[in-house]
């Protein structure tokens, strides 16, 4: 049995000698393990959290850049009705302006029209006051150049009358 309970049984110097080199392990592992694997542990968290800031920080810049082009927009689009308004007036004044000009272009040209008439209406009563006149000259110097009687007076007349609305 000795062979077995040197096998199985504790001796305190081994024990002692086993738990020594743990300690010693365990410190050297906490030296050169544990502090660089936490070392790094912490600057990865800290790389992150510095990312996590940086993202809200461009979230937030990025709701404030988008919130200023829609101030823009809004603007543009207010600037733009203005400038519609505008031109539509504009285009309104222009078309009652042309309106106004082809109205009173109208006016004189009929003005222009109805004074020609009147000139060619008094030209025309005029040539036929000289056309009368000269045909009544002419039954005259008929008249004077021989008597006339009753049936001859009715002849002149209806000639002259003949005369007169072929010459109209």
């Amino acid at each position: 049995m000795t062979g077995f309970e040197s096998f199985v049984g504790v001796n305190p110097w081994t024990a002692l000698f086993t738990f020594c080199n743990m300690l010693i392990t365990f410190a050297v592992l906490k030296h050169f393990l544990f502090k660089p694997v936490k070392q790094m542990i912490d600057d990865r968290q800290q790389e992150i959290d510095t990312m996590y800031a940086d993202a809200a920080q461009a979230k937030q810049k990025a709701a404030a850049l988008e919130e200023e082009y829609q101030e823009h927009l809004k603007s543009i689009k207010a600037e733009q009705d203005a400038m519609l308004r505008d031109a539509t007036i504009r285009a309104q004044k222009r078309e009652e302006e042309i309106l106004d000009a082809a109205r009173s272009e109208a006016q004189a040209i009929r003005t222009a029209a109805e004074a020609e008439m009147a000139q060619e209406r008094k030209k025309a009563v005029n040539d036929l006051k000289n056309e009368i006149g000269g045909i009544a000259v002419e039954i005259a110097s008929k008249v004077v150049e021989r008597e006339i009687n009753k049936s001859d007076h009715q002849a002149l007349i209806d000639e002259f009358i003949r005369n007169v609305g072929d010459a109209s």
